[in-house]
């Protein structure tokens, strides 16, 4: 079976966040899908299979870290759809079925992809004793993203302060299901963008997420209502960085990006 490396939320290769895309007949054993995660070793390892017709959904899809089945991921959501348009095995907006519900995939023009998924349930919370000091800064403000999301969205002082961040990993994982995200108003909007955020995940094997699509569910209902704006540009400022265009509409948010496919090979273990 073809296995594909396709960097998500990237304008070129080898930026935005990398993800391993394999494409089934059904799913196979968990066990095989999370050893081929652990093979990749990427964040996440997509894997997707076509459902009957005239249902709510056209593929089923699944995401493995090297290390453990998530529930939502959004740069291999991007990263699968952009196989299926590009290889032509799918036309058009694609409807995934996952653990998060059914996600939408809609192509537009040059290259870009429109993910639709849920909006995170914000909810301010107090920042919790230690977490300065693993993350290495002084948070602002605390906000849990609810279940499907997982993480501790932390709001800091400024741009300088989230980009100098140098945490101990191994100390945030006692702070949240998946893991930290750190964000803060753009110094100067007119470079592109309107707010900045890193992400660490240690519970999950990933210390830091070079792009995360399913983080910007939170971030976008968070900055839309700090900035008044629904339409805003969010820049992960990972050693790969990317660009999220983010849109807020109520209890959905839309995810815009490009994907490109780097590696494109055989998987041999059956």
């Amino acid at each position: 079976m073809r296995i594909r490396i396709v960097d998500a939320f990237a304008e070129r290769a080898f930026s935005g966040n990398p993800a391993g895309v394999v494409l089934l007949d059904s799913f196979p054993d968990d066990g095989w899908m999370q050893n081929v995660a652990m093979e990749v070793n990427h964040a996440e390892t997509a894997f997707a299979h076509p459902l009957p017709e005239g249902g709510d959904a056209d593929w089923a899809l699944r995401w493995f870290t090297p290390v453990t089945e998530v529930a939502m991921c959004g740069h291999a959501t991007l990263a699968t759809a952009h196989v299926l348009h590009t290889t032509g095995a799918h036309a058009g907006p694609v409807r995934f079925a996952s653990r998060s519900g059914v996600l939408v995939a809609t192509p537009g023009g040059e290259g870009m992809i429109t993910l639709d998924f849920p909006t995170a349930p914000l909810s301010r919370v107090d920042v919790p004793d230690g977490v300065a000091e693993a993350l290495g800064a002084e948070p602002v403000a605390g906000f849990d993203t609810g279940p499907d999301v997982g993480d501790l969205l932390l709001e800091l002082a400024d741009e300088k302060t989230v980009l100098g961040l140098f945490p101990d990993h191994k100390a945030l994982a006692a702070y949240s299901t998946r893991g930290i995200i750190a964000t803060a108003r753009a110094e100067d909007p007119a470079k592109g963008y309107d707010y900045v955020s890193r992400c660490f995940f240690p519970n999950v094997g990933i210390d830091e997420d070079p792009v995360t699509g399913s983080a910007h569910t939170a971030l976008a209902p968070h900055w839309a209502g700090r900035l008044g704006e629904p339409d805003l540009t969010g820049l992960q400022a990972s050693r790969r960085t990317g660009l999220v265009r983010t849109s807020l509409r109520g209890d959905r948010v839309l995810l815009a990006g490009r994907a490109v496919t780097v590696i494109d090979g055989e998987l041999l273990t059956p």
